[in-house]
């Protein structure tokens, strides 16, 4: 049941670049691939940043992260038995490439071939019910028999519930932090049971002790993995739901088991139901919707952007200064579409991406999604 893959491999000096563009300051993985886009490669956009947020207006020097600290980082990991698969080579999961935010490098440890089984992810209420966590476990159980492998975040109730319901089949854990800062710490011997058939990721520098808002950023990439998310339990201001949120912005499918009303662990799964997620009371449930999807071979609707050569330039746009004034002049704390700026601005749409990455690498621009970008 695997997925056919191809591409392309990083020198090792690459890797050393990509590392550290993504580790500089206010580099995201959006604006990793529009700068590799517009300077050709991840070494031409590291001499550039000094310079972007100078005229970008940032307040102070551009932190860019030093190739000894990249070094480390990679020698660091090796030790660990982790490996950095850039986007684009053959070991990154293929439907994770596939989202907007992909991470340009993830951190890999374990069984690197359970990534190319096709995932089902299983989140849920960290305080979950006894009922909640038995069902969890069959869910689990049936689907890794069934050839899936299952993805969830490590967490305390449900999510633990899933991977050791899985350890034989193959599970994959999406770390909030780095890959030495296991969270809940109580769950290092359950990685360590993880690894022997399933693999643990993170998009996270080594020694990154995750905070409040990792926690959403890991689950865009459980949902990324996934042919599909399912919610066994979650409040109505439960994390399982940004993972649904995410799951339904990427094109993946959405599971609810549903619950009884009188349980506030239910609110929010009965809540996805009634907005037209998949009710599940059986596996087969889960398995009759994706199994089509794995046999066409459907992934999801967004390509992959082509990255120019190492060293070619994508465009060589400069904005004049009149320019710059005029489209950041237009931009505000509302909300903008892109697309919108450039027609409003009458500059093109490659000034225009110029003059977002200027602002975005001096900490003065936020993007949304949706190509919609407003000033901090």
């Amino acid at each position: 049941m695997g997925e056919d893959k191809q591409g392309v491999r990083l020198t090792d000096e690459q890797r050393i670049d990509w590392l550290r563009l993504i580790r500089s300051q206010n580099v995201g993985p959006r604006t990793f691939r529009a700068l590799v886009n517009h300077f050709g490669g991840a070494r031409a956009a590291l001499e550039a940043l000094p310079s972007l947020a100078r005229r970008g207006g940032a307040g102070a020097a551009m932190q860019v992260c030093a190739r000894a600290d990249a070094e480390r980082e990679i020698a660091a990991a090796q030790k660990l038995g982790v490996t950095f698969v850039a986007l684009g080579e053959p070991a990154y999961p293929l439907r994770l490439q596939m989202i907007e935010d992909a991470p340009p490098l993830i951190a890999i440890r374990g069984q690197a071939p359970v990534l190319a089984l096709p995932m089902v992810a299983i989140v849920g209420s960290r305080n979950a019910s006894g009922a909640g966590t038995k069902f969890t476990q069959r869910i689990a159980r049936e689907l890794g028999e069934a050839g899936f492998a299952i993805v969830s975040g490590l967490a305390r109730g449900i999510d633990a519930a899933a991977h050791r319901a899985s350890l034989q089949t193959g599970t994959i854990a999406v770390l909030a932090g780095g890959h030495d800062r296991v969270y809940p710490i109580e769950h290092a011997d359950l990685l360590d049971e993880i690894m022997a058939a399933g693999a643990a990721l993170s998009e996270m520098p080594l020694g990154w002790e995750p905070r409040g808002r990792d926690f959403p950023r890991r689950n865009r990439l459980i949902s990324g993995l996934s042919l599909g998310v399912v919610i066994v339990e979650a409040a109505r201001r439960s994390g399982s739901l940004i993972t649904a949120r995410f799951a339904l912005e990427q094109g993946r499918e959405v599971f609810a088991v549903p619950g009884s009303p009188l349980d506030p662990r239910a609110e929010g799964t009965n809540g996805l139901i009634k907005q037209g997620a998949t009710p599940v009371t059986e596996t087969a449930d889960i398995v009759s919707v994706l199994q089509p999807i794995l046999e066409g071979k459907k992934l999801p609707a967004r390509e992959p952007e082509p990255q120019p050569a190492e060293g070619e330039s994508r465009d060589g746009a400069e904005p004049a200064p009149d320019e710059r004034s005029r489209i950041v002049a237009l931009l505000g704390p509302a909300p903008l579409l892109i697309d919108d700026l450039v027609r409003l601005s009458q500059s093109s749409p490659a000034v225009v991406r110029m003059v977002l990455l200027e602002l975005e690498i001096a900490g003065r621009l936020e993007r949304h999604g949706g190509g919609l970008v407003s000033l901090v």
